[in-house]
């Protein structure tokens, strides 16, 4: 077990060697994003690496995790909430797996004993799920957000997905527009990174200014952790920033995640001025990113990531449910009995709150109410 941040830092190409063997991981996996946001995120003291390596000391498995307080002792993995998949890492290979994955359970076993392990945002077929067939005490398994997936195809072959043809006639459209108005992309190297990750952040502050945003991306500490990580990440093929230009001018930066599992855009700003000249940013930015699955071997799918928002369904895409893990033994039992009831009652009331504006939205609609 790694507690010292210093020590974090020195496993990069360990930590590296082991991503790339794992099939399943995603960016949000890589030691360049979970480095950048411990040092983020991080609380003195609360660092919990969990490493396994063989006999020639070569990393076999890993479990990035930090204790929390809130109130009950919990594991979390490392990522937090602006991290749309959490995992663990963990050897495929027939000689190493096994036996990786075992001495990987051991230890959490023996760190729950003391604190609940909690892994939320969890992808169907992730490597912890091969934590669960040895896991010594309860366990369970509720669901957690939406995700929404479509294959990995060029943007024509997304557009003859959509399922009349007028919907088909509206997106050809845009793209000749988009055309039109001179909107040109660039891929940013490595060395312009920085400066393209700080003109993303000012133009998504932008494009939200006076409307409902998550708060979390106008802070400070998150801006940092985004420029911070993105820069190892397009050096090592984990990332594409990708500029768009209007009359020499950046109007749009856009920041998509790969991995050999998902391409996957996390984070855009778009100056207004391009909503303003009936540009559709939508349609350009999933053009872009169904570009950056056909650069590669095994593209996986084009995930668009977290949120079950209405725009994404015109692209009929496969709802993929991420599962919320909780581990426990004998001792925390009644930590995850509170867990759970904790869980239930969140989505009842997230449940009651979506009935509730329906309601309202009907109401407003047919003139019954306020």
């Amino acid at each position: 077990m790694v507690t010292d941040p210093r020590a974090f830092a020195l496993l990069a190409a360990d930590w590296a060697d082991l991503y790339r063997r794992t099939p399943t991981a995603t960016p949000f996996q890589s030691h360049p994003w979970l480095y950048s946001w411990w040092l983020s995120y991080g609380r003195p003291g609360r660092l919990r690496l969990y490493l396994v390596r063989d006999p020639h000391g070569r990393l076999v498995a890993a479990a990035p995790l930090m204790l929390v307080h809130r109130p009950l002792p919990t594991l979390v993995p490392l990522g937090g909430a602006i991290s749309d998949y959490t995992d663990v890492l963990l050897d495929p290979d027939p000689g190493h797996g096994p036996p990786a994955a075992a001495a990987l359970t051991t230890a959490l076993a023996a760190a729950a004993r003391t604190a609940l392990v909690d892994f939320r945002e969890v992808r169907p077929g992730a490597a912890v799920e091969r934590i669960l067939d040895r896991w010594p005490g309860p366990w369970r398994r509720v669901t957690d957000s939406v995700c929404l997936e479509l294959p990995a195809l060029p943007m024509e072959e997304l557009v003859a997905r959509l399922p009349s043809a007028k919907a088909r006639q509206r997106v050809r459209a845009q793209l000749r527009r988009l055309a039109a108005l001179g909107v040109e992309r660039r891929i940013v190297g490595p060395d312009d990174v920085d400066r393209a990750l700080r003109r993303l952040v000012e133009l998504h502050r932008l494009q939200w200014q006076g409307r409902k945003v998550t708060g979390e991306h106008l802070q400070p500490r998150f801006r940092e952790h985004l420029i911070r990580s993105a820069g190892p990440m397009v050096r090592s093929g984990t990332a594409v920033v990708t500029e768009f230009r209007l009359y020499d001018e950046i109007v749009a930066v856009d920041l998509t995640l790969k991995s050999p599992s998902l391409t996957g855009g996390y984070l855009y700003g778009a100056h207004p001025r391009l909503r303003e000249g009936k540009a559709d940013v939508a349609v350009m930015l999933l053009d872009a990113c169904a570009e950056h699955t056909r650069a590669g071997d095994a593209p996986g799918v084009l995930s668009l990531l977290r949120g079950d928002e209405p725009y994404k369904h015109h692209w009929r895409p496969e709802p993929v449910v991420n599962q919320r893990l909780l581990l426990a033994r004998r001792p925390t039992a009644p930590l995850l009995a509170t867990a759970l009831a904790d869980a239930h009652a969140r989505r009842h009331g997230k449940r009651l709150l979506h009935i509730l504006q329906e309601r309202r939205g009907k109401e407003r609609g047919t003139g019954g109410g306020p």
